[in-house]
């Protein structure tokens, strides 16, 4: 197997206030503190940004945003860029996550201008891809993320031993439902977005590339997941949102 170092990934959605999120992130920090051979990166809302970069200084937590708009500046009310991001301390940016396609309008097309802004700047794009249960139940599972992938990727290019990208794999069915793919079908699902990926990239990038798998991630599940050869971390969800829990999903080994 591949050495991957793997990436346990906090997504906090619309969940806490500034002062909340400040406070559970310096709690967090002290629950992994000298956790060895294990990323960490938790992705608060944008008003949190700031005082959670604060709580997180001196630890090894990253800082990520959930989300950005392609341009750097200009007049897109409500939006933030990438240097916003960057100068607020964040390492990596969720891009495409199932919820902004759902109900945002989210497309490749707009993924794919999102990851280039990120890249531009010097963020980690987590790419998040994944089918809905009813294109699972159709079988077209596969095609879904050959599409997406494809899509999201278009013309960029990685230099080799780039770590700017991560992939999580995210079967919409399974986020926030309690449902969570088997170990063989999340696998399965893993071995092919890193097949799409040495087409894509290269057989080297996809080889050292870290894919996520994010669906109803708990400690119960993290450390079978994660004995899987293609996956490399989890994104989590509801399970990121209490410290303990989440350090727990950390300490998966």
């Amino acid at each position: 197997m591949d050495t991957r170092t793997p990436l346990i990934a906090g997504n906090w959605k619309m969940f806490k206030t500034p002062r909340e999120a400040a406070r559970d992130a310096a709690a967090l920090a002290k629950l992994v503190q000298g956790v060895e051979g294990v990323d960490v990166m938790i992705a608060p809302t944008f008003v949190c940004l700031a005082p959670v970069a604060q709580a997180l200084e001196g630890s090894s937590i990253a800082l990520g945003g959930q989300n950005l708009h392609w341009e750097k500046e200009g007049a897109f009310t409500g939006e933030i860029s990438a240097p916003m991001l960057k100068a607020v301390g964040c390492s990596h940016v969720i891009i495409g996550h199932s919820e902004r396609r759902q109900y945002f309008g989210e497309t490749d097309q707009t993924v794919n201008q999102k990851i280039r802004a990120a890249l531009d700047v010097g963020l980690k794009a987590v790419l998040c891809v994944g089918e809905t249960e009813e294109e699972r139940d159709q079988e077209k599972t596969l095609n879904v993320l050959d599409k997406q992938l494809k899509g999201g990727l278009k013309d960029i290019s990685f230099s080799s031993g780039d770590d700017t990208l991560v992939v999580a794999y995210e079967p919409v069915w399974a986020i926030g439902t309690g449902k969570t793919a088997t170990d063989e079908q999340a696998q399965e699902a893993h071995a092919y977005i890193r097949q799409v990926l040495a087409v894509l990239l290269g057989k080297e990038l996809a080889k050292s590339t870290r894919i996520l798998y994010g669906g109803s991630v708990k400690p119960a599940n993290i450390a079978q997941l994660m004995s899987k050869p293609d996956i490399d971390g989890g994104l989590v969800g509801g399970a990121s949102l209490d410290p303990e829990t989440f350090s727990q999903i950390v300490r998966f080994q």
